[in-house]
């Protein structure tokens, strides 16, 4: 899995950006959760995806861009959490075992009609 790291608002709005033309996959980590490592280490087990581009949000360095997703994306903050991002919207959000690759890609499939 190529994850690429949000650090800034301004990756927040590349992801929005770039959702007009590809779904973005967020996930929301917490390093300290052992919840969020399972979820984590099931999503780097699955075949790549290459359908949508996924990014990582380390929330317990940046909480305040955790907040901004919840905000900005009109939904409850969860950890670990994963949205999928299409069109400037979220589309599918998730967390703790709720959390696949198959339920990725039936909603960016799903999204995509």
């Amino acid at each position: 899995m190529n994850w690429k790291q949000i650090e800034s608002e301004a990756d927040l709005e590349d992801i929005v950006s770039l959702s007009k033309a590809k779904p973005q996959v967020i996930f929301k980590h917490s390093t300290r959760c052992s919840i969020s490592k399972m979820a984590l280490n099931r999503l780097e087990r699955s075949d790549v995806f290459q359908g949508a581009d996924f990014h990582l949000l380390d929330l317990l360095h940046y909480r305040t861009l955790s907040n901004k997703i919840a905000d900005d994306f009109k939904i409850e903050h969860e950890s670990p959490q994963i949205l999928i991002i299409n069109q400037g919207k979220c589309i599918f959000d998730a967390s703790h075992s709720a959390i696949s690759m198959e339920d990725i890609i039936e909603h960016i499939h799903a999204g995509a009609n």
